[in-house]
């Protein structure tokens, strides 16, 4: 019969069909698993429970290894290690959902109160502004970048992604705006700066309102661009444009009517709407369990399938979707090299399981957007069906005519 240890085996050769992986026991004992293809990474596990946990839940047992140290790189990175395990289990048959996966999502998408929405948030973006200062651009954007061009910088490609936003809100200097989850003000600050818009910017997050509006005052925008703590279900005003870049993740699967019902109530007749959301091209399923359990509690990243269904129901109707497939992926790395670039000041902020818990992250999530099927949606909305013009080109003239204001302001 078998031991323990000779299934776990069994099961990482399956695992690991291609490339060179070599796992280093204790007493000298090495598993080598691959084709041998590429330079090898050769990691040191602990003990063989640690490999048995890891077996058990590949992605939550190897980051958990890693954070605690029980799985050590000897060579190569925990990005090299995520890169060669994502690649093996892209190339693996894919197979349909079955009833306990079902079930588990359900588990999961349970509704999320204020409450909860407030502990979620707090949990990750009222950290220490001194750690995002350490590897978002100088404008603390903290979504997907949009890179024009492939050699594009982050502060580039970032500035590229509020002038996309704003030409797709087809916005006017008369416009009032709202931006559902505005994060630390900049899309905001931008929007007014560049069209003579007022803004109004919802947050849950403390620790971000109070740098929103630091800025607004430092930058001459106050008595245009507002940001307030505000649940975006509580909020009462019309506006001609409602924005939401990186918050609807937050929302529940199970809000999603209450989201797009509250977009309709709230945007004027002939308004426009942008949603920008990570979202997923796969069937709906669980959040990997590590995302949810260390870095965003309640996180869910929705099919189309989900989010139409819900659209459907509120009034509104769909003007434009554009799928944006690898800038995320160009966006994390980009913030993976700066937080290694800032490891030993991240950890003196925090600590050294930290760093390996968020280089697991910023690795992990870009390994999704490039094996795992995970992209970034932009949804454009409105209620009438003449609100905006019936041909694109007006998008990249507006987008244009912004970048040489923004230039002239530089």
């Amino acid at each position: 019969m078998a031991s323990a240890t000779d299934r776990i085996e069994r099961f990482l050769r399956g695992l690991i069909r291609s490339g060179n992986l070599v796992v280093a026991l204790p007493a000298g004992r090495r598993l080598v698993l691959g084709d041998g293809a590429g330079p090898a990474i050769v990691v040191r596990v602990a003990d063989t429970l640690t490999l048995g946990r890891i077996a058990a839940q590949p992605y939550m047992g190897l980051a958990e290894a890693y954070m605690d140290g029980r799985l050590a790189m000897a060579q190569g990175s925990i990005r090299d290690l995520l890169a060669l395990g994502s690649k093996n289990a892209a190339a693996a048959p894919r197979t349909r959902p079955g009833p306990f996966a079902r079930w588990r999502r359900s588990l999961a998408a349970r509704a999320v109160s204020r409450a909860a929405a407030l502990r979620n948030v707090a949990h990750h973006y009222d950290l220490s502004l001194d750690l995002y200062r350490r590897f978002l651009d100088a404008d603390m954007q903290y979504s997907c970048a949009y890179f024009e061009r492939p050699d594009m910088s982050l502060d580039d490609a970032q500035l590229a992604k509020k002038r996309h936003i704003a030409a797709k809100l087809d916005l006017g200097g008369d416009h009032e705006v709202l931006d559902i989850g505005c994060g630390w003000g900049g899309l905001a600050l931008s929007l007014a700066a560049w069209t003579g818009a007022q803004v109004h910017g919802v947050t849950l997050s403390t620790e971000q309102l109070a740098i929103a509006n630091q800025r607004a005052e430092a930058s001459g925008l106050a008595s245009r661009v507002r940001f307030s703590l505000t649940d975006y279900r509580d909020v009462t005003q019309t506006y001609d444009r409602i924005v939401s870049v990186g918050m609807f993740e937050h929302v529940g699967v199970k809000q999603y009517e209450t989201f797009f019902g509250k977009v309709a109530d709230l945007l004027a007749d002939d308004g426009v709407a942008l949603l920008h959301s990570i979202g997923s091209s796969d069937p709906p399923g669980p959040v990997n369990p590590f995302t949810t359990k260390y870095i965003f509690p309640g996180v869910h990243v929705p099919s189309l399938s989900e989010v139409l269904g819900a659209v459907e129901t509120s009034g509104l109707r769909v003007t434009d979707i554009e799928i944006q497939r690898l800038h995320y992926a160009k966006t994390l790395a980009h913030w993976r090299e700066r937080f290694d670039a800032r490891r030993d000041e991240i950890a003196a902020l925090y600590d050294e399981r930290f760093c390996r818990m968020w280089e697991c992250y910023l690795a992990g999530a870009e390994m999704g957007f490039i094996y795992g099927g995970h992209m970034i949606f932009q949804m454009q909305l409105t209620k009438r069906v003449d609100a905006l013009p019936i041909t694109r080109d007006y998008m990249r003239e507006a987008e244009l005519a912004l970048d040489a204001v923004a230039r002239r302001a530089a």
